[in-house]
């Protein structure tokens, strides 16, 4: 037995407890892990600086070091998050539906917990504590693979989840981290079959589809971010400009941050400078096509066909001039990775015409894409955004991280 297969032994026996486990205990200890990350928080702190040294020591990008990064403020969110998802509503036990069939076979369908998950993910912390705490609330144990540039971080996390778990009289096998960094053991996980039962991968674009090609094990597939800004023809000015600066700028780094502006060539003399001018005070490095080049003048990167497909994930962006919504549409339908994409308009028959044609996990109208999150839906904490198509799509929160069982209730009958 090898060492993935040990931690798939220990969380198959954990989840047989958790999946027993009512909705107090299962609270009772969300509350020990928020309580036991703020009582941490100066070790947390010092694992992470750790982290971080190397970060600086392997040229690691600053907006990627920001992602990294933990303090005392982020700890303490990290902890409010914990207790939302606490506060949340048990959906393990609930009847989707139910009906009695003519020879009086009475059939519901229950909400119960997946089982094992596997999570792999890149060098966020945060998101270390996010995916244990949902998938425990949903009555499943979970063994955790961060990437190696945040190994001391979730090494001290998850020990510190371990012995509040502990506490609360629940095995701390609930929660595993894989210390192991090496490939080999991230294609062991992959190839989990008899103990993961379903594997989600977070990050970005190379870590998901090495996963999704490579696993043995039922995938489901988080969304790399090439997310799209649309400004339609009718876009009040002032909106469109804080729409894209904000989906731009607020977080360039996250995978719904914008990576593509799309702009509608009979506004684009107007909005171009200022969206310039607000671009200009993060200084984001812009690639446009031609038409944007000879408007916003030499500090313009021509852009390329790559940079279309690019997910820069830092201050940096494609810029486009399209003649029209529909044009707009094809765009995006070729080049993005379907997590989020938006429409400034005024024009409600273009808005619906978006809405209905572009193909993406979420499609917003006049909003910032950055809305994509299982918080800000109103989820608690999610556990990434899903751009498949089958179970589960968007932003996961709880439901995600279950399935169904139909239980079926006689008094004698028999098929004839």
């Amino acid at each position: 037995m090898n060492y993935m297969e040990e931690l798939g032994q220990k969380a198959k026996q954990a989840s047989h407890v958790i999946a027993k486990a009512g909705a107090v205990l299962k609270n009772q200890a969300l509350e020990a892990i928020s309580n036991a990350l703020l009582d941490a928080t100066e070790e947390i702190i010092s694992a992470n600086q750790k982290d971080l040294e190397l970060a600086v020591k392997n040229n690691m990008s600053l907006a990627m070091q920001d992602r990294l990064k933990l303090d005392k403020i982020r700890i303490q969110n990290i902890a409010n998050a914990v207790l939302k998802v606490a506060g949340m509503e048990d959906v393990i036990g609930e009847e989707v539906r139910g009906w009695i069939r003519p020879n009086g076979l009475r059939i519901r369908q229950v909400r119960v917990p997946m089982g094992v998950i596997g999570i792999i993910f890149e060098s966020r912390p945060n998101v270390t504590v996010d995916a244990a705490v949902l998938c425990l609330k949903a009555g499943n144990a979970v063994i955790l693979r961060g990437g190696k540039e945040a190994i001391f971080s979730n090494t001290c996390l998850v020990k510190v989840m371990q012995k509040a778990l502990i506490s609360v009289g629940l095995p701390a096998e609930l929660v595993q981290l894989v210390e192991k960094t090496d490939r080999e053991t991230a294609a062991d996980m992959m190839r989990l079959n008899g103990y993961l039962d379903v594997l989600i991968p977070r990050g970005g674009a190379g870590l998901i589809q090495a996963v999704v090609k490579q696993a043995t094990v039922p995938v489901i597939e988080t969304g790399a971010g090439n997310c799209h800004v649309y400004i339609d023809e009718s876009a009040d000015l002032k909106m469109a400009v804080a729409i894209a600066d904000n989906a731009k700028t607020q977080r360039p780094s996250v995978c719904n941050a914008i990576e593509t502006l799309l702009v509608n060539k009979n506004i684009a003399e107007k909005f171009l400078p200022e969206i310039q001018k607000a671009f200009a005070t993060h200084q984001v490095i812009i690639h446009g096509c031609e038409k944007t080049k000879k408007i916003l003048g030499d500090n313009v990167i021509l852009a390329t066909e790559e940079d279309y497909f690019k997910e820069y994930s830092n201050y940096e962006i494609a810029i486009k001039i399209v003649e029209n919504v529909e044009e707009a549409v094809n765009h995006i339908l070729k080049y993005s990775t379907h997590h989020s994409e938006s429409i400034v308009t005024q024009d409600m028959a273009n808005a619906e015409y978006f809405l209905n044609s572009v193909d993406s996990s979420a499609v917003y109208v006049n909003a910032s894409t950055r809305f994509t999150d299982g918080e800000e839906f109103g989820f608690g904490a999610e556990i990434g955004i899903s751009t498949q198509k089958l179970h589960a799509r968007g932003p996961m929160g709880l439901l995600a991280l279950t399935t169904t069982q139909y239980r079926i209730t006689g008094n004698g009958q028999i098929r004839s």
